[in-house]
């Protein structure tokens, strides 16, 4: 007998619909799996054996053949375990299939029979609700990830006789629900604000500028003057993730194993720390299956790196496509994908090698300028705000008041978001000041004669570049935004 049951599989963050077939025939007991299977697939067989007896089920006797369509796709992962479990036992006429066309099916298989959890499956949520399904059967630890889906019913389960079970309607499942307003409701990291730093008023405005406009931002400033403890606290002022942004995020995260059990969804806006050993592959993504890097981690957040200088120059070169587009290409021989990467970079880094002013510095002058070349100007172009961090005195820091809390400057960011989401309404590609193309710049920050000409001097006595100019009319225009000014002054 031949059964057929709907499963998917995860290509890139992304899932595409895979046929399970599964036909028991005359012929000596054996298993084959056919149709680009890799290692984790094929493993599937010695699982799926003993999951079956385990559960109460026989295995099928005869040749079974398992095909996985279609067959130039590359199959990957055991989260096929469950639905060829299914599948053998519809073959082999131990279970009723009347509801298996209705439903996509995923899970991984112990030994014992019981369901564990698999990664990406919120894509294989939305994949299953594209293909007009029921509902889908996951691993109850993936249930609350996948019912953020709206439209179909998730289907929690712990073992195979369980699924069994519920696809014979011998038992009643109910469907997994998430309150998706409570979970986008007002989230921020408490333990994490910007009281908790005293001193740095300058540094905190020029953080509420980036936060307000998407600018990358540079932390120059000698070791202990508070550039990460800083950086840390820039996720607590920025605007709560949208519903759209949130389903992207997570499908990242979930992909790559990141999600925690019984996770729905991120809501806090992602802040990514690599090591400055990163590699090219561990930045921007790799394997021999292209799979997201750091900058895609951190897509929709915040990209924190952390003595800039330190990174490898050709790591840091990589950074300038994504900077730039938004999102990062990577080419394997298994083929190539794209991922989002659209974050807010904030770097920090010493002013000198041995980490004091210029003034201070042992360096000589040729080690200085070495260390700053470690960091190429077409990268430093991408960075909107260079920022100085200095030192803050003792008394200053001993007899400080606290200041503003982390949540009064975030309701002045969203303002000011707010602002540039009515202005960029019709544009799918601005999100921000800091995306703003060459057309937006001139309709959204005309000058006046007095700031024209301020301009044209800038541009004489310190050389400015176009890209730098156009840099500077952004964060005017942030600035602006913030002040709830139509017109830059």
């Amino acid at each position: 007998m031949l059964a057929k049951i709907d499963a998917a599989s995860l290509q890139g963050i992304e899932a595409l619909n895979v046929e399970v077939e599964v036909h028991v025939g005359y012929s000596d007991t054996c298993v084959v799996i056919v149709g680009l299977p890799d290692a984790a697939v094929r493993e599937s067989r010695d699982r799926v054996g003993s999951a079956l007896e385990n559960s109460g089920f026989k295995f099928p006797k005869g040749r079974t053949t398992i095909n996985l369509a279609p067959a130039d796709l590359k199959k990957e992962g055991p989260s096929f375990d469950l639905p060829i479990a299914m599948g053998m036992l519809a073959a082999s006429e131990q279970m009723e299939t009347s509801l298996l066309p209705h439903y996509m099916i995923v899970g991984e298989l112990a030994l014992t029979g019981a369901v564990r959890p698999v990664k990406g499956i919120l894509p294989i949520a939305l994949r299953a609700q594209k293909e007009g399904k029921r509902g889908i059967l996951v691993p109850r630890v993936n249930a609350h990830e996948a019912a953020v889906v709206r439209g179909i019913d998730v289907i929690p389960v712990q073992n195979l006789r369980e699924a069994a079970n519920f696809l014979e309607e011998q038992v009643s499942i109910p469907p997994c629900k998430v309150d998706l307003a409570n979970l986008l409701g007002h989230v921020t990291d408490m333990d994490l604000d910007f009281s908790d730093v005293k001193g740095q008023e300058s540094v905190k405005r020029a953080l509420e500028i980036a936060a307000a406009g998407g600018h990358n931002v540079l932390l120059i400033g000698p070791p202990g003057t508070g550039k990460s403890m800083l950086a840390k606290r820039l996720p607590g002022i920025l605007p709560p993730l949208t519903l759209d942004e949130a389903l992207e995020t997570t499908k990242i995260h979930s992909t790559v194993g990141l999600m925690e059990s019984g996770q729905a969804l991120v809501t806090h806006r992602p802040f990514r720390k690599p090591h400055h050993t990163a590699s090219d592959a561990g930045l921007l993504g790799g394997n021999v299956h292209p799979s997201p890097g750091e900058i895609s981690l951190a897509h929709n957040g915040i990209l924190f790196l952390d003595e800039l200088p330190e990174f490898r120059r050709s790591v840091l070169e990589t950074l300038r496509q994504p900077l730039e587009e938004g999102k990062v290409t990577i080419s394997r021989a298994a083929g190539t994908m794209t991922f989002p990467a659209s974050f807010m970079l904030v770097a920090a880094m010493n002013p000198t090698p041995d980490g004091k002013m210029p003034d201070e510095s042992r360096c000589s002058p040729r080690e200085i300028q070495n260390y700053l070349g470690r960091i190429s100007g077409p990268l430093l172009d991408r960075i909107d705000l260079h920022i100085e961090v200095p030192t803050v005195p003792f008394d200053k820091i001993s007899g400080m008041e606290a200041g503003e809390s982390s949540e009064q400057i975030r309701q002045r960011v969203i303002a000011a978001r707010n602002i540039q989401l009515r202005r960029f309404a019709q544009s799918k590609a601005i999100m921000s000041n800091a995306n703003m193309s060459s057309r937006a710049l001139k309709v959204c920050c005309q000058l006046d004669e007095a700031s024209l000409d301020l301009m044209k001097q800038a541009m004489a006595h310190v050389g400015l570049s176009a890209r730098a100019y156009d840099r500077i009319l952004k964060v005017a225009r942030t600035i602006a935004d913030l002040a709830q000014q139509e017109h830059i002054h």
